[in-house]
């Protein structure tokens, strides 16, 4: 069994098993609060770094101690040309301000902008960009330059995608979650394209967790059109289900430029 799918398997096993017992222990209902958050709420985190944990784990078996510090020194890779931080930044604001404009042109009418102020937001994703480490050393940094070292870059950046979108998956069936009661298909094909355009940064910044924590984050606190978290009725279901596949449309349209811009062949590999 390679290393790649051993990690996929476990990180899968890992992050699971905790999110059920978090969601056992708080009645099945992420939105509780009080004393069931101080037990469910660490076995929901624990669930989260599982990526990062069970990727420090098999470096540390096969590589040892170097390999370790090798993986960890790629979230302090921060001198990269400033475009690349906007971009990190920018990426999917700029996506959701042409679903505004579509939604303009072709509905007749402005969709539901946030409510956050941008000062705020940034604030959170400064914030929050260190946090991101606990996905991003599992999939950027050890899942994508493993498949990619036997698949290719292009390839190995949609699969990382595919496995990255179904390991949320109990998320969308776990009430007072944030995916809870939203359609998986466009998720999929959404965080599928996200994971492209990762990839093409984490490449074009010589492997900078850094920058993809970054975006991670920007990703999780810029949504300046905020998806549906219900299913709504009437007009609202037909303006959420254009937001939802024009956010998708456009982020593939983004994927054709990545995938011709990263190199085609192993030898060319993170």
């Amino acid at each position: 069994m390679s290393l790649s799918l051993v990690f996929v398997v476990l990180t899968f096993v890992a992050s699971w098993l905790l999110w059920l017992a978090a969601a056992s222990v708080m009645g099945w209902d992420f939105s509780m609060q009080a004393r069931v958050v101080a037990v469910g709420g660490p076995l929901y985190l624990l669930g989260v770094y599982a990526p990062a944990v069970v990727a420090l784990g098999l470096t540390a078996r096969a590589e040892g101690r170097a390999g370790v510090s090798a993986l960890l020194r790629r979230v302090l890779i921060a001198d990269v040309p400033v475009r690349y931080y906007v971009f990190a930044v920018s990426y999917l604001a700029a996506i959701k301000l042409g679903v505004a404009l579509l939604h303009r042109a072709v509905l007749g009418s402005w969709p539901a902008f946030t409510q956050e102020s941008w000062p705020l937001m940034l604030a959170a994703v400064a914030i929050s960009t260190p946090f991101q480490s606990g996905e991003e050393i599992g999939w950027r940094g050890y899942l994508l330059p493993r498949l990619s070292s036997r698949v290719g870059l292009r390839t190995a950046s949609l699969i990382v995608g595919v496995i990255w979108a179904c390991w949320h998956l109990p998320f969308f069936f776990i009430a007072g979650a944030d995916k809870s009661g939203q359609p998986f298909a466009p998720y999929l094909l959404g965080v599928t394209a996200l994971s492209v355009a990762m990839a093409w940064l984490y490449w074009r910044t010589r492997g900078s967790l850094l920058l993809t924590m970054l975006m991670h984050a920007a990703v999780n606190n810029l949504n300046v059109v905020p998806s549906p978290t219900s299913a709504p009725a009437g007009v609202l279901a037909l303006q959420a289900s254009f937001v939802a596949w024009s956010t998708v449309a456009l982020m593939w349209i983004g994927v054709v430029f990545f995938l011709k811009a990263m190199p085609g062949n192993r030898r060319q590999a993170l």
